[in-house]
């Protein structure tokens, strides 16, 4: 033994990588591949078919996967007009709470009015609801696609709601469920629907373009002015033609209409119908109509009413036919009614140029100090000490709006300015 070994059990070793055994083991596969090819050629070929079509079967299946989602992806919807006591109930809760401007609306959520409360909705397709007195909805779904195409659908449980669809792309749906019956309509239409739980009678009213009513099997088609109705335990549907209500002229939306000490009745004007007997003329201070200022019958299209004082107003009218049956209500005009001072002047207003941001308008502009301002009827909450002011319009509508702005100071001097804005 050397004087520099030790005794004692030795020990040598080599260093493997993980790579040179992966090489090893597929040399030895190739290996066993080809000689499997030379000794058994028809089985080399149907094993290799077999495992071919495996492997695209495979890569089908986990390309199929996205197309199915599409991209799919939830949305959010928010209320944009709301009065008097509205409630939600959000899907991750089971506690309501106040509706606010501020609560972003989702799948499954539940929005309910009170006897006095009105909340309008709008989807990210242009779909806008309008959610009447002692009605509740729910949410049933809201998503859209990389494609653009949306899908939305709410449930009526009960009450009366109001809705106008946009101009979603093609493939999209805008849903209304209502007892088992299931309403598809097309784009910019617009339809009332109706659950009356008291009475048990269930109704969709088309009031511009179509839509479809499918339920138990059974199909309806509807144009404009048609109603498709039901009872909840009843499985059929019952299509009935409407008579279309008139459309107001005078006065005209959202119009200030000025009155002095001595104020002369106001002109009440809409356009005739054909096959209408009367009209029932309605005038209320509130959107909802739950009190009537007016409620009066006319055998002509125009009236002349007196007696109103200043405030807003609220009025619509119905056509009636020979048999005394009424028409949906028409569309809602509001005005306001202004008292202007015998030698009271013209004061100062001026507007800054719109700005806007998608279907909302920015204004800024100036008036006398201490005088007050209202844009479409709407009263501008906060006005500065130098009469400076700053106020956001509601989401408009497609299409030509025109924006009214009128100033009055305590001394019933007033000034009013108009524009028109065009929203794509």
């Amino acid at each position: 033994m050397r004087s520099n070994e030790k005794p004692g059990i030795q020990i040598a070793w080599k260093t493997v990588t993980y790579r040179s055994v992966v090489l090893f083991v597929i040399a030895i596969l190739v290996a066993l591949l080809v000689a499997t090819r030379f000794t058994f050629p028809q089985f080399s070929a149907n094993a290799e078919k077999a495992v071919s079509s495996l492997f695209t079967n495979l890569l089908e299946r986990v390309a199929a996967q996205p197309k199915a989602n599409h991209g799919v992806t939830s949305q959010q919807a928010h209320i944009t007009a709301l009065d008097g006591t509205v409630r939600i109930k959000k899907a991750s809760s089971n506690d309501w709470v106040r509706a606010d401007y501020s609560i972003p609306l989702e799948k499954g959520d539940v929005i309910q009015t009170g006897s006095e409360g009105m909340a309008k909705i709008v989807f990210n397709d242009g779909t806008n609801y309008t959610v009447k007195q002692d009605s509740l909805i729910v949410i049933e779904e809201n998503s859209a696609n990389d494609r653009q195409q949306t899908n939305v659908a709410v449930s009526v449980n009960t009450g009366t709601v109001d809705l106008a669809t946009g101009t979603y792309a093609q493939g999209s749906k805008s849903e209304v469920i209502l007892d088992g019956a299931t309403a598809s309509l097309a784009p910019e239409s617009a339809a009332r629907v109706s659950k009356d739980s008291k009475a048990q009678h269930d109704e969709l009213l088309i009031t511009k373009g179509s839509g479809t009513v499918q339920r138990n099997g059974e199909t309806v088609q509807l144009a404009g002015w048609e109603k498709a109705s039901f009872k909840p335990a009843s499985g059929r549907l019952e299509k009935v033609k409407e008579i279309g209500p008139p459309t107001p002229i005078s006065p005209a939306n959202m119009m200030p209409i000025f009155i002095s000490h001595d104020p002369k009745p106001i002109e009440f004007s809409w356009t005739p119908m054909a096959n209408a007997k009367a009209y029932r003329l309605q005038i209320s201070r509130n959107p909802y109509f739950s009190s009537l200022i007016l409620d009066r019958k006319i055998n002509s299209a125009d009236v002349m009413v007196g007696g109103l004082n200043e405030g807003p107003y609220y009025w619509m009218v119905r056509s009636l036919d020979a048999q005394e049956k009424e028409s949906a209500e028409s569309e809602k005009n509001r005005f306001t009614v202004i008292a202007k001072g015998a030698d009271s002047g013209k004061i100062s207003l001026s507007l800054d140029p719109f700005v806007q941001h998608g279907h909302v308008i920015e204004l800024t502009g100036k008036t006398e100090a201490g005088a007050r301002v209202m844009v479409n009827g709407h009263e501008v909450p906060v006005i500065g000490t130098d009469g400076t002011f700053h106020y956001f319009t509601p989401p408009l509508p497609n299409g030509e709006t025109l924006i009214t702005v009128t100033a009055q100071d305590s001394r019933g001097g007033v000034n009013t300015e108009q524009q028109k804005v065009v929203i794509q």
